[in-house]
């Protein structure tokens, strides 16, 4: 078992209900390993200031109190690790602030099988890569302690600033994890000012088929291009390789400046991808958590992306912002794995995530177009998305396929908030014609307020060409001045997605397209539409704080209970989602 003196801040900009308390929350243990069974525990201690100190709440994996299959933690941060290994090896356990829940830190365990195996190695300013790495001794390269490391080792990397790709070839095994990890309570920098792109597509750290290697504790960042060709990136993970990690690590500053214009779409950088090359072996298992990537321009990419055969993947307590392209993106069909069959990003989770500040509005490739979104899964397949904080981003969640003939498909959007986007707040179906779209998707259980300030015309609730089985329940949606709650705005498929047991709101107008008909009105639309027939009315929901409702609230015990594959487990907050046989309108349980 070891511990870094590091933890991860997710706090949100914005919320209705009372002003924010001035807190602040930091761990004690911010990444572990910890080998599961034998009843094994790890004590946590929230430090926890401000003027308003009213203690916290433990989650794991954000659910509070946990679960067998993660690990449980106890009312005081007693965390008991699980009986076996899951898939992907990780746990993370959330300390949330009881006078501001916006305010939280999060900290990853990497769990094992057996403990730690191998050598511990050394690298640091000054050293030498013809030394033996030890403490004393220590190498100048992390590449040096690349090339030499094996299963079970560990490198620690202290303070300083290294100026240097990272090419990692060297897999770990089952019997024990690679691991590149800051020395205890320092932040190593790996800074990309001045170095070359390979191949024209790049990381400061390159996962080159590998495997069983973990990333933990770095500070990435200044990688750039001004040319169309290249394409930069903080950490990059290519070809196939099991359980790898990337833990904890901040990346900023990864852009393109290549001339271009929204016709072209043709610069790109990558805070961090994964492209799954092969078939049938794929990137399998992989866990990105408790990362900041921010300040990055990205073209026509994302910030973070999962493209290709990139299977049993978590991206889960990352905070993504300041960016102009889409924040998280789950890809397919895109031909990065040459085998269609293989070539889709499947049975992931994207969970626990803040993100904000999000707009291609200025990015050369789009011009004045608001289109990034704050999670993007375009083909992906078997996604879970729950408990997301997104805010102030272009479109909030969109569910689609940008290529004819294929579709994103059971992938379920659930107990998220999405509030303050300039564009829709989720959306589904492709964005033309002669796209892909949508086919078994739930968007159950979500929060939607005041998104479209731009006034797009693309509303609360977006369902664009060749949405097919989908499903819309249990959600909160307020309206802000634009007042369109439903935008159905096409006719390309008769009945894309079954409406109920939701709860409407706006200030002012009010307004619902369903199949290109306009309705001015709540009844009016249900009466045309038949959609809606359980729904509890056009009613305020009656937020208290950070959007969670009053039990007076219209949406207490409105829901309609559905199973855990559909509805989750667990509310946005970590409570369980349903009691006593009832379940709550929107993100939150009582």
């Amino acid at each position: 078992m070891r511990s870094i003196l590091r933890a991860v801040l997710l706090a949100s900009l914005l919320a209705p209900g009372a002003a924010r308390a001035a807190v602040t929350i930091t761990l004690d243990h911010p990444y572990t390993q910890m080998q599961v069974g034998g009843g094994r525990t790890l004590q946590y201690t929230a430090t926890v200031s401000g003027t308003a100190n009213q203690g916290v709440i433990w989650q794991v994996d954000n659910a509070i109190g946990g679960a067998a299959a993660s690990g449980t933690v106890s009312k005081t941060g007693l965390y008991t690790v699980p009986s076996a290994v899951p898939v992907p090896a990780i746990a993370t356990v959330t300390a949330v602030s009881k006078a501001d829940p916006t305010v939280s830190a999060t900290a990853v365990i990497t769990l094992m099988s057996h403990g730690a195996t191998g050598s511990t190695y050394y690298v640091a300013p000054g050293g030498h890569d013809g030394d033996s790495g030890a403490i004393g001794a220590p190498w100048a390269t992390i590449q040096h302690a690349a090339d030499t490391a094996g299963p079970g080792d560990t490198v620690f990397v202290r303070q300083g600033v290294y100026n240097e790709h990272v090419h990692l070839t060297k897999p770990g095994n089952a019997s024990g994890y690679i691991t590149f990890a800051a020395y205890p309570g320092e932040t190593p920098v790996v800074d990309g000012t001045g170095l070359d792109i390979p191949d024209n597509m790049w990381g400061l750290f390159t996962f080159d088929n590998v495997g069983w290697v973990i990333v933990e504790g770095f500070e990435i960042r200044n990688y750039t291009t001004s040319r169309l060709v290249d394409a930069p990136i903080g950490i990059f993970l290519q070809g196939a390789g099991a359980n790898d990690q990337v833990i904890g690590n901040r990346i900023h500053d990864i852009t393109t400046t290549a001339t271009t214009n929204p016709t072209k779409c043709g610069s790109n950088a990558f805070g961090m991808t994964v492209y799954g090359t092969k078939f049938p072996d794929a990137i399998d298992g992989l866990a990105v958590a408790g990362n900041e990537i921010f300040h990055t321009k990205t073209g026509c990419s994302e910030t973070l992306s999962l493209d290709g055969n990139v299977t049993n993947w978590a991206v889960v307590s990352n905070a993504v912002h300041d960016a102009d392209n889409i924040a998280i993106g789950a890809i397919g069909f895109e031909r990065v794995a040459k085998n269609e069959a293989y070539d889709q990003a499947r049975a992931g989770v994207i969970r626990g995530n803040t993100i904000y500040n999000i707009t291609s509005f200025g990015n050369p490739d789009y011009g004045s177009q608001y289109a990034a979104d704050g999670i993007y899964v375009d083909g992906g397949t078997n996604i879970v998305i729950e408990q997301n904080r997104i805010h102030d981003v272009d479109l909030g969640i969109e569910i689609a396929s940008e290529h004819g003939g294929h579709t994103s498909s059971y992938v379920s959007a659930r107990n998220n908030l999405v509030y303050a986007g300039n564009s829709a707040g989720i959306s589904i179906g492709g964005y033309g014609a002669a796209r892909g779209g949508t086919d078994h998707v739930a968007v159950v259980g979500n929060t939607l307020y005041q998104n479209d300030t731009k006034n797009t015309g693309s509303g609360e609730f977006q369902i664009q060409f060749n949405a097919t089985n989908n499903l819309f329940e249990n959600n909160i949606v307020v309206a802000g001045p634009q007042g369109l709650l439903v935008n159905d705005f096409t006719m390309s498929t008769p009945d894309p997605a079954a409406l109920d047991y939701n709860l409407y709101f706006s200030g002012g107008v009010q307004k619902f397209t369903w199949q290109k008909h306009k309705y001015t009105s709540y009844a009016s639309y249900r009466t045309g539409t038949g959609l809606d027939a359980h729904s509890p009315g056009f009613l305020d929901p009656q937020f208290t704080t950070d959007f969670d409702v009053a039990l007076t609230s219209p949406a207490t015990d409105a829901g309609l209970v559905l199973s855990g594959a559909v509805g989750g487990t667990h509310d946005f907050a970590g409570n369980k989602r349903v009691l006593a046989g009832k379940v709550d309108i929107g993100a939150y349980e009582k």
